[in-house]
């Protein structure tokens, strides 16, 4: 069943106040669904290579516990390391051969650190309990049923949106800008772990960024507000530069406090607060498109480490928003689309119960106007579901 109906509600830059958060790379949230993900496209390439298909596996339960650490002025040590646990099914066994799962998991662990976290010794400083199991009967029976789609592990629901507001590209950009390569560069010194809140009131955007500086670059605590004065600097011309707000204000490191020595100010030995002030979980970090906006809906499911074929609680968090995103980009008139999709446990993937775009037009359209060919697009991406899953499990569409 496919809808289409006009979006009944005002475009969200059209709200009085719009929030807007971004965990960064290094936030503890960020870090489980960036490692989950990981592990099942390392596993997708594993069951590729032996098996010719990617078999039953849902690396979706995942735990970062926070360590200890010393820290002091110019570096300090682990005390105790963190701990990642990874759940929660996968297949161990084909034809002939058993497979080193927890092996590749914890591997693909490491990989992902040293290629994300420059102060985090993937070897020394974390340790790794892996609890994955075999799955049940019924869906793994899924991956050995007769037709080229999949059917649905679960009855769910998705929606995305498209395109983002200014509010969520700013706070989308500047946490990237935080954690890009040519801005390390610049501030060696500011850690992975950031979070950015946004607030926009009318046309004035309020920004909030935590941002940890690494211990050893940091000699005194006279040093470190220097180092931060220079930080903020860069980051407000940086938002500045996209003239989208009549006015912006940042407020960098709010729990600071001159004069209460290392208690008054955020040091990182590792670059992450997992080492001693905040543990990570699968799925409480951002939606599949990089943001929490608390004005748009937002569905339940954590769609890191679930498999690419059968699980929707994946397929389609990410499918909607590409299917909202294909039709603002193909058709014109149309100010936001919001798009929804239901799953049926048993059912094809390519045949959800239901898709529904919701259309907002530009003033003068009509959404009858395009029924045809919104209905098209979205015909157009079911049939070609094989072609996105397999894409899913390859890891080409981040999911944080």
């Amino acid at each position: 069943m496919i809808i289409i109906e006009p979006y009944r509600g005002k475009s969200v830059t059209e709200e009085r106040v719009e929030i807007v958060e971004r965990k960064g790379t290094g936030h503890p949230d960020f870090i489980c669904d960036s490692i989950m993900e990981a592990v099942s496209v390392a596993l997708c390439g594993e069951y590729l290579r032996e098996c010719g298909v990617i078999l039953h596996h849902n690396i979706d339960k995942g735990l970062l516990v926070a360590g200890r650490v010393l820290k002091r002025y110019g570096g300090g040590k682990m005390l105790q390391p963190m701990e990642l646990i990874i759940g929660d099914r996968a297949t161990f066994d084909v034809p002939g051969k058993t497979l080193p799962i927890t092996e590749i998991a914890i591997d693909a662990a490491r990989r992902w650190i040293r290629q994300h976290l420059r102060f985090l010794d993937p070897d020394n400083d974390i340790t790794y309990r892996v609890v994955l199991a075999p799955g049940s009967d019924e869906l793994t029976d899924i991956f050995s049923r007769p037709g080229t789609v999949r059917c649905a592990n679960d009855t769910s629901a998705a929606v995305g949106y498209y395109p983002l507001s200014s509010t969520e590209n700013a706070v989308l950009e500047l946490e990237r800008h935080l954690n890009s390569s040519q801005f390390k560069k610049e501030f060696p010194q500011a850690g992975e772990d950031i979070k950015v809140m946004g607030l926009r009131k009318g046309t004035a955007l309020d920004l909030t960024v935590a941002m940890p500086l690494i211990s050893r670059f940091v000699a005194s605590e006279k040093d470190y507000f220097s180092q931060k004065d220079a930080i903020h600097s860069s980051m407000q011309h940086f938002i500045e530069q996209s003239q989208l707000f009549k006015k912006t204000l940042l407020h960098y490191n709010s729990l600071d406090q001159r004069g209460r020595g290392l208690g008054g100010i955020y040091l990182s030995l590792t670059g992450t607060s997992a080492e001693d002030a905040d543990s990570g979980q699968v799925g409480r970090g951002n939606r599949v498109n990089g943001l929490i906006s608390l004005n748009r809906p937002m569905g339940t499911e954590a769609a890191a480490g679930k498999n690419p074929l059968s699980h929707v609680g994946k397929i389609y968090n990410l499918l909607s928003h590409k299917i909202a995103r294909e039709i603002y980009q193909n058709i014109g008139g149309i100010k936001e689309v919001y798009v929804l999709l239901l799953s049926r446990i048993g059912s094809p993937i390519d045949r959800p119960r239901m898709a529904a775009a919701r259309i907002l037009p530009e003033k003068g359209q009509k959404v009858r106007d395009m029924t045809g060919d919104v209905e098209e697009i979205i015909k157009r991406e079911l049939a070609d579901i094989n072609t996105f899953c397999q894409e899913l499990g390859r890891g080409e569409y981040p999911v944080c």
